[in-house]
């Protein structure tokens, strides 16, 4: 059995404390929005992606396999809500950000590194962008990606290689234009 923080929790809220299920969304809401952004590449279909899959998780909790983490069933349901959002996209619409410039040379750097990233991982493939985030920014291990990708645990270990590789590529043609420009 594994040892699944959420587990008390989940067992309060279906004994009847379902106002508890708050704090369980509050939990996961970032790694929610993060993994439905990265598949969707629009905030607002994001937003109501996350907020959909926390719907389903509750209607469902009583299913949950308690022998699981939460977390990676959690995940699976948003990784399939957002693709489900994703091919119901006609048209696709992208937000600019507001990039804000701090003063501290730091910061400034800082915040040019994660637009950089997020620029790169923005021009990888749907596949490579899930595998790297769960991988690398929420910290899943292969076997949890594998189980809410519903891919061979030893095919994400290979997406996630190659999309290393693909990621550096990007990051490279990117700071290759941004020297340009200066």
């Amino acid at each position: 059995m594994i040892n699944d923080p959420d587990l008390g929790l989940i067992i309060r809220i279906l004994a009847g404390e379902q106002h508890l299920y708050a704090q369980l969304v509050n939990k996961h809401k970032s790694y929610v929005y993060s993994l439905a952004l990265r598949v969707l590449e629009n905030k607002s279909d994001a937003e109501e992606a996350a907020q959909d899959a926390f719907v389903k998780a509750f209607k469902y909790l009583a299913g949950f396999n308690r022998d699981a983490k939460f977390s990676t069933w959690l995940y699976r349901i948003v990784f399939n809500t957002a693709i489900s959002y994703k091919r119901k996209q006609k048209v696709k619409m992208q937000s600019i950000d507001n990039v804000h410039i701090g003063y501290h040379q730091d910061a400034l750097e800082k915040n040019d590194k994660k637009r950089f990233i997020e620029e790169a991982i923005a021009k990888l493939n749907e596949a490579d962008r899930v595998a790297i985030t769960l991988f690398y920014l929420q910290e899943f291990s292969l076997e949890e990606i594998a189980d809410i990708t519903n891919t061979p645990a030893n095919t994400v270990k290979v997406r996630i290689h190659r999309a290393r590789h693909r990621l550096a590529e990007e990051l490279k043609g990117i700071l290759h234009q941004e020297a340009l420009s200066l």
